[in-house]
């Protein structure tokens, strides 16, 4: 079988949160299964863009409304992902640093939807699944059943998995002009509420639509942003596969970007050195718990509540335990997150970035990992932090209440919680500092945690069996 998955974003080409970590894993673990699966994406300027060899496979034009593009397709050649990696480029479009974030994403994304589109027009042979991811790529579904132009690919199945539902990609019925041109009568396909919505369009046009957990699926029937009433009408094609993660980046026992690689058999060491490294580069007393937030610093993730909660802890609990924040987001949050470093010096720190080399050094050495998210559709962090023994203090909702299991259950192994509120994150902070003096039950944990397999392997023959259900329709 042949995937062709369709993204913004795909790790380690271009990373913003989850959405790339998942696209740079799931189609080597479908590899590793007998299948040939194939990554497309924007061509941005990265890093990676002009570190690797890439090859020109494709040159193209389309026309966007009155507007003229041309299009090149460029080819990784080394196979260095363990799949074919493939960028789209256009002058004045995708020839940026960053993902998101202009003004023009709007033209942006629906272009490299019709680029991408143009290019399987011109195969000898047709894939056996177009896989999209998001909204930045939902509108594909539609465009290859209603689009005159590419009847060729009429009958390829189509799978829309949804990250994030919270972003939609709304604009103004105008901009439908974009699209190649279509079968008006089919226009309901593209509204939802008086604007075209690619999100719900995709929902509408694809064959399966998958969220990132179970948990989340079931959310979204009655929380969506605007959306439930459309997720309920189309439950029968929905259903909810929890992420995986990639075990040959997040590996403790090989991990370079670590000071002391460890694993099951002798974490404790391990932990205490990388901990140590941790709390030397920032001045923390190593001695104490460490608790760390790794993530955008945005609503979604409750980052608003963490000034407050740390303010709060850390005068409650005097000397008793350290604080280490790492992202980057809303810039009122992080003004918020910075004054607390010169009021509890040696107690708190914080990096205003994103710098995946220290959040792995971060999931070495801490103790404990929180997570009080208002939306978290599957996360990824806390399978990460379990990889590595760090605890997950975790609110529960979407795949947080799927993959961690309270200490208080039987077979338990994380903290859990029910509201995002300074007073949930205050009595969950109590019960970790309570744990971390139990050392045997602390240790039992860890190692626990770290037992759990939570790679791609069975959530990958998820996606193959839903790729084989749209096949067989």
């Amino acid at each position: 079988m042949e995937i062709i998955h369709v993204s913004a974003e795909c790790y380690p080409m271009a990373k913003v949160g989850g959405l790339a970590d998942v696209v740079g894993a799931l189609p080597k673990y479908l590899q590793t299964q007998g299948h040939i699966a194939k990554v497309v994406m924007p061509m941005y300027r990265t890093k990676f863009l002009y570190e690797n060899e890439w090859e020109v496979v494709h040159k193209g034009n389309f026309s966007m409304e009155k507007m003229n593009f041309d299009f090149t397709i460029i080819k990784e050649k080394e196979n260095k992902l363990g799949f074919d990696l493939y960028c789209v480029d256009i002058n004045g479009l995708l020839d940026r640093e960053k993902v998101y974030g202009y003004d023009d994403d709007t033209e942006r994304f629906v272009a490299f939807q019709i680029s991408v589109l143009e290019w399987l027009n011109k195969w000898e042979h047709l894939p056996d699944v177009v896989h999209v991811h998001d909204h930045h790529a939902a509108l594909i579904p539609f465009m290859i059943h209603e689009c005159f132009a590419y009847r060729k690919l009429k009958n390829i199945p189509t799978v829309l998995t949804i990250h994030n539902a919270q972003y939609q990609g709304w604009m103004g019925w105008e901009k439908a002009a974009y699209l190649p041109a279509w079968n008006t009568w089919k226009w309901g396909m593209l509204d939802w509420r008086n604007l075209l919505n690619p999100l719900a369009c995709g929902i509408k046009s694809a064959d399966a639509v998958n969220t990132v957990s179970p948990g989340y699926m079931l959310e979204l029937m009655d929380d969506a942003n605007g959306l439930e009433n459309l997720f309920q009408a189309e439950s029968f094609k929905c259903t909810g596969i929890i992420n995986g993660i990639d075990y040959k980046v997040w590996n403790p026992l090989a991990d370079t970007f670590i000071l002391d690689n460890f694993s099951v058999k002798d974490f404790t060491e391990g932990k205490a050195l990388n901990k140590k490294k941790l709390c030397d580069d920032f001045e923390l007393d190593k001695t104490l718990p460490l608790f760390i937030f790794i993530g955008r610093l945005v609503q979604d993730k409750a980052a608003d509540l963490l000034a407050d909660a740390i303010n709060n802890a850390l005068n409650q609990y005097q000397g008793k335990l350290n604080f280490l924040i790492l992202g980057s987001g809303d810039p009122e949050i992080e003004n918020e997150l910075m004054v607390l470093q010169n009021k509890f010096v040696g107690y708190y720190n914080s990096q205003i970035t994103y710098n995946e080399k220290l959040s792995h050094l971060m999931y070495a050495g801490a103790d404990f990992l929180l997570m009080p998210s208002r939306v978290e559709p599957c996360g990824l962090n806390q399978l990460y932090a379990m990889r590595y023994g760090t605890v997950p203090v975790v609110r529960r909702t979407g795949g947080l209440k799927d993959t961690v299991k309270d200490i208080d259950e039987e077979n338990g192994y994380g903290l859990c919680f029910d509201y995002a509120s300074l007073t949930d994150i205050d009595i969950s902070i109590k019960r970790a500092l309570e744990l971390f003096q139990d050392k045997k039950k602390m240790k039992a944990i860890r190692k626990k945690m770290m037992e759990i397999d939570n790679s791609w392997i069975a959530s990958a023959q998820q996606y193959i069996n839903l790729y084989n259900s749209v096949q067989n329709k």
